[in-house]
């Protein structure tokens, strides 16, 4: 059979399971089907299927493991390295998956997984309810949840994992689970953390905060050894009402900073504080204390403001790594800021988020994320042009993270690139990785959810 005859034959076939809702290479909309957020990927799926429900995602999961055709799933579009669209794959889309089931008086949600962080808390914020998820309204809660979920809430209320009370999940063998701490809790323990390697999550069940009150917003101020030593003493001392997000980097032009200061070093602050006006002001003064703000938009507002409307035409080419850090006391941060100004990218960041709060009152084997007992997460990027300047950015990149790290080769799910088995391994540290291999091997022996950071079976 000729390879034309096999992607038609494909295509008919995934029709007749899932009528109305498969899109093959020929058809109008499949290069919008395909795009991600990051540019630079020009994945070729075979087929993307655009489920409407779990009976939709079972029937393509055992079409294709009864096949033993390549499956990938895709959510926000977010990754980093492209699984989502791999060349010649099967894509579950589960962007039409958006329900919102909400029960107040239990104080859950059942929400789909298709849905992004800023449309749920959009939602959420209408009752004064939030749950934690990442720092980008865009994310699809499918990607950002199964991996762990560091943002604005973190120290207050933990990861987003921490809120997860169960998930609808299609497993390989095409059965819809509902998984929790009852139901199948070793794969619930996994999925937590390693759950992008255990199936199609189509639902989650979270447990809901109560944010009745929300102060957050951007700060930019001048940044120097002594500011971002300041700064990072001061998230590392602050209540856990307070969670940050310090991006070292040369100032963006941004209409709201005087002009003279485009281009120089700034600390570009995302702060977030779940507390009552009166207290946040107090709780968030040691940070305006450190040096005359360039721009304040720090405020008062709905949680679900946090995230500011996006461009969706927005595709950056960019090169980045991600690393744990446990200390940041000021020799460490002089060599993040020398080495930031020496760096020759024109936009270019060390991104610091100091961890702790709620999130480190989780045992490291609680969850597959077991890094609670870190301090401080890190993710350097670098924005690259074309080819012609793509090497010397992520040589610049990947030094910068050696030299930060020391040998330490941990690093979150969420943000790693195409980095090899040893830092897949290192991403699951305590036995965790041993673990989860035990786990995928009962539930997916034939490793069809491979295209991921991946684990394979024991």
């Amino acid at each position: 059979m000729t390879d034309t005859l096999r992607a038609s034959r494909l295509l008919d076939d995934l029709r007749n399971l899932v009528p109305d809702r498969v899109t093959g290479p020929d058809d109008e909309g499949y290069d919008a089907a395909r795009a991600v957020m990051y540019g630079g990927i020009d994945g070729r799926p075979a087929a993307i299927v655009r489920v409407a429900d779990a009976p939709d995602v079972a029937a393509v999961v055992r079409y294709a493991s009864e096949h033993e055709l390549p499956l990938t799933v895709r959510s926000g579009g977010h990754g980093i390295v492209g699984y989502a669209v791999a060349d010649e794959a099967i894509v579950v889309d589960v962007r039409d998956l958006t329900t919102i089931d909400l029960d107040l008086e239990a104080g859950t949600v059942w929400a789909g997984s298709g849905l992004t962080a800023e449309a749920l808390s959009a939602a959420l914020s209408e009752h004064g309810r939030a749950v934690g998820f990442g720092d980008t309204g865009s994310v699809g809660l499918g990607g950002i949840t199964l991996g762990g979920g560091i943002g604005y809430l973190v120290r207050k209320f933990g990861l987003t994992i921490d809120s997860l009370v169960a998930v609808e999940l299609v497993t390989a063998d095409g059965q819809i689970r509902r998984v929790d701490d009852r139901q199948d809790p070793d794969l619930f323990w996994a999925v937590r953390g390693a759950g992008a390697n255990f199936g199609v999550a189509t639902r989650f069940k979270l447990a809901l905060a109560t944010v009745p009150a929300f102060t957050g917003g951007l700060l930019v101020q001048p940044a120097s050894t002594d500011t971002v030593t300041a700064f990072m003493a001061a998230a590392d001392a602050a209540p856990d009402a307070v969670s940050t997000i310090l991006n070292v980097m040369p100032c963006p032009p941004l209409p709201m900073v005087p002009v003279e200061h485009h281009g120089k070093l700034v600390m570009f602050s995302l702060i977030a504080c779940a507390a009552p006006d009166d207290e946040a002001a107090g709780m968030l003064a040691p940070f305006r204390a450190i040096a005359e703000p360039l721009a304040d938009l720090v405020q008062p507002m709905p949680y679900a403001q946090i995230y500011p409307p996006e461009d969706a035409d927005y595709h950056p080419l960019a090169v980045a790594r991600t690393l744990f850090i446990d200390r940041f006391d000021r020799p460490v941060i002089e060599r993040i800021v020398d080495t930031i100004e020496r760096g020759e990218a024109p936009f270019r960041a060390v991104q610091l988020r100091v961890l702790g709060g709620a999130s480190a009152r989780v045992p490291n084997d609680a969850t597959a994320y077991a890094h609670r007992d870190r301090r401080c997460l890190v993710n350097i990027a670098a924005f690259y042009e074309g080819p012609e300047d793509r090497a010397a950015r992520e040589a610049w990149v990947v030094g910068f993270a050696r030299d930060l790290a020391g040998g330490d080769r941990a690093g979150y799910v969420n943000f790693l690139v195409d980095e090899g088995e040893e830092r897949i391994r290192a991403a699951y540290p305590h036995g965790a990785y041993e673990r989860i291999a035990e786990i995928k091997r009962r539930y997916d022996p034939t490793n069809l959810f491979r295209y991921n950071q991946n684990i394979p079976p024991a």
